[in-house]
């Protein structure tokens, strides 16, 4: 779409107001609106400013004039707006230089995708995420000197079986038994179709919906793949999809790894392959899983800098009450096919050359998509240029292993602060190609500190009351 097709969209749909988004380095939405007044061809050139030192990660305060530059091809009309909206992604931009801003996560991702085209690897990588989600309904939370609590609810949570709900209809889902129960154990099969609706209604394409395993509500929606950038700009499209459907039926959705205590988590598994000039490179057949040397080398560049990746793709301190050891968590650094229980899988529902892709299993839907996908890309393209192999693939349980067996078995990270450490230690990879600069992965690594794992660690957890007041 051209800016002159954007003005015409405005004009045909009777657009009253223009609401521009971009994320800040964590990944969240940020947004200004402007009347349709002020919407012109000249802001897609000259952009418009925003004080970038309000936002998380990115300008000083002596340098905060900042601007975004609205992409004329993500426009959409907001589905939930009552006044007329039209919604455009934005990069942003340094008016002093007039370059594009690297903090920009969104700048990141483009910047990825013409490296992998300098490499000469392929031209086109694809990315399919699969995030998972709780549905609840109620959830409240606080914190401070002497206090701290949490509590969510959900009229689906096995935790309420014996509650008076007048009447209490049951069909609650067990724990760790919400895969795929038909209605009425599954209240939310009508929301999630609106859910998907919505979605395709402004231009991402769905291919399935259904219950998760958890009780309390936990779903999954999965889009059709697509490239880098936009795939990464789907999955803020997808979660500002399904918050805000939640919240027109009086419920809440979360993507918080873990929001309930004894019950799976929510993960975002990630399907990635690399196509050059219409060939899949991942495609080798008669090898194991039919992949290629090319794919071989990739899931070992994957697996040597999964640590590292996962400080970007599972990026919170919650992501590692998922991601526990000994647990059934995708946290072995192998890889295998078929096999859910390695942290990179090969799915063979197909034997054709379109459908071969690799599963990274161990990211989660906290992440930002724009960083954490190209840090994956990085990694893969990395063991391809060093040919670097990966453990040989494990066809076996990983979860049954003996101590004896798993000895030898990498995992991922035990914490963020892991996580954090292993990215200090492990980054020059990131740097090829100028895709990510030292001064972002400095940021990232001391917002992350500061903002999280030291404010976590300061202060005493409710649990531990239980387990030491009487000491």
């Amino acid at each position: 779409m051209t800016p002159k097709e954007v003005l015409e969209l405005a004009r045909e749909k009777g657009v009253r107001m223009v609401d521009l988004r971009f994320s800040d380095l964590p990944g969240t939405w940020q947004h200004f609106s402007i009347s349709t007044a002020e919407l012109n061809e000249g802001i897609f050139q000259d952009g418009l400013g925003f004080d970038g030192s309000s936002i998380r990660g990115f300008q000083k305060i002596q340098e905060s004039d900042m601007l975004l530059i609205p992409d004329p091809d993500s426009a959409f009309i907001d589905p939930f707006a009552a006044v007329t909206t039209l919604v455009m992604i934005c990069n942003v931009k340094d008016p002093v230089t007039e370059e594009s801003y690297s903090r920009d996560p969104r700048h990141i991702a483009r910047k990825a995708e013409a490296h992998l085209r300098s490499t000469g690897v392929g031209d086109t990588i694809y990315f399919g995420p699969e995030p998972e989600f709780f549905v609840l309904d109620d959830v409240r939370y606080d914190s401070g000197p002497g206090f701290a609590y949490y509590y969510v609810d959900s009229v689906e949570a096995a935790w309420n079986t014996g509650r008076e709900e007048n009447p209490n209809l049951g069909h609650k889902p067990r724990y760790k038994e919400g895969y795929f129960p038909c209605p009425p154990v599954d209240t939310l099969q009508d929301m999630r179709s609106e859910m998907v609706l919505a979605l395709e209604e402004i231009g991402v394409r769905v291919e399935v919906h259904h219950h998760e395993v958890a009780t309390a509500g936990q779903n999954e929606i999965d889009m059709r793949f697509d490239t880098l950038t936009k795939m990464a700009d789907k999955l803020q499209l997808y979660k500002y999809i399904v918050k805000n459907v939640a919240r027109k039926h009086g419920k809440t959705a979360t993507f918080m790894p873990k929001p309930v205590f004894s019950d799976n988590g929510s993960g975002m598994h990630v399907h990635q392959s690399i196509w050059k000039d219409g060939r899949n490179v991942f495609y080798g057949p008669g090898g194991y899983a039919d992949i290629s040397d090319t794919c071989r080398h990739y899931i070992g560049g994957l697996l040597k800098h999964a640590p590292a990746v996962l400080a970007f793709a599972a990026p919170t301190a919650n992501s590692y009450r998922r991601l526990v050891p000994g647990f059934e968590a995708p946290v072995n650094l192998v890889f295998s096919q078929r096999n859910r229980s390695a942290c990179v899988r090969i799915p063979l529902y197909s034997k054709s050359e379109g459908a071969k892709r690799i599963e990274f299993r161990a990211p989660d839907p906290t992440c930002n998509g724009y960083m954490a996908f190209a840090a994956m890309m990085m990694a893969g393209l990395d063991g391809i240029k060093n040919g670097t192999e990966p453990p040989p693939p494990l066809d076996k349980d990983i979860y049954d292993l003996s101590a004896d067996e798993k000895a030898g078995i990498a995992s991922t990270p035990g914490s963020l602060e892991e996580a954090l450490a292993a990215l200090e230690a492990d980054h020059e990879f990131l740097f090829d190609g100028g895709v990510f600069t030292p001064d972002v992965v400095e940021t990232f690594i001391d917002y992350k500190r500061e903002n999280e794992v030291d404010v976590l660690r300061l202060r005493p957890h409710p649990h531990e009351f239980s387990m030491y007041y009487d000491a």
